[in-house]
């Protein structure tokens, strides 16, 4: 009996230890251009822009990002402070957008594709328990079958660009991959810790 619940602790401690790492999950930079011609400067202001019909979760990416940004010693202001709608709109909006808040940069943030992953556990059989307290317990321990677990989750890929307005130049792009953990704003603050950290790295802002 005391083999047979080392054996159940161990798989449970086991699947625990897979969910843990699933939710940790952080987002991978998995491919990047920067513009070779480009002549990098300070940027003053960056708007920051989420591509999405969902007001909510534009808002919170929005707000994240230029946070992230400003930690990070960047003066950045969230679109939708100066674009309302959250359908598409034309450049002469998007112009005057700019020119009102003042951003000589700009970063863009869509969503390009999603990928929905399943992963099983096999399942289990348990070995004899032998010795134990009583026997009709040890009997229903025979051949005991622990089923396979299931888990599913989802592989975002987005896509960020940097624009420098002043000049009319992209400066830079990216694509990232994140596994969704469930918790969009942890989600939202790993990939622009990602990007931010990579802009830096690059002296491009």
């Amino acid at each position: 009996m005391i083999m047979k619940l080392s054996n159940r602790l161990f798989r449970a401690l086991a699947a625990a230890t897979a969910l843990a790492l699933a939710a940790c999950a952080s987002t991978e930079l998995v491919n990047q251009w920067s513009n070779p011609a480009y002549t990098s400067h300070s940027f003053k202001k960056i708007m920051v822009i989420g591509v999405t019909k969902q007001t909510a979760i534009r808002r919170s990416f929005e707000d994240e990002f230029a946070a992230r940004l400003k930690a990070a010693g960047v003066n950045a202001v969230p679109s939708y402070l100066y674009i309302s709608q959250d359908d598409p709109v034309g450049e002469a909006v998007l112009k005057q957008a700019i020119k009102e808040a003042g951003a000589d940069g700009v970063i863009i943030t869509r969503l390009v594709r999603v990928q929905r992953k399943t992963e099983i556990a096999p399942g289990y059989y348990a070995p004899d328990p032998g010795m134990a307290v009583h026997p009709l317990y040890t009997t229903a321990w025979n051949d005991y079958y622990e089923p396979p677990i299931v888990y599913r989750s989802e592989i975002y890929t987005c896509e960020t660009t940097l624009y420098d307005t002043v000049k009319n130049q992209v400066v830079w792009k990216g694509t990232a991959q994140a596994e969704s953990t469930g918790k969009i704003s942890q989600e939202i603050r790993d990939y622009a810790d990602t990007i931010v950290g990579e802009l830096k790295d690059k002296m491009l802002i």
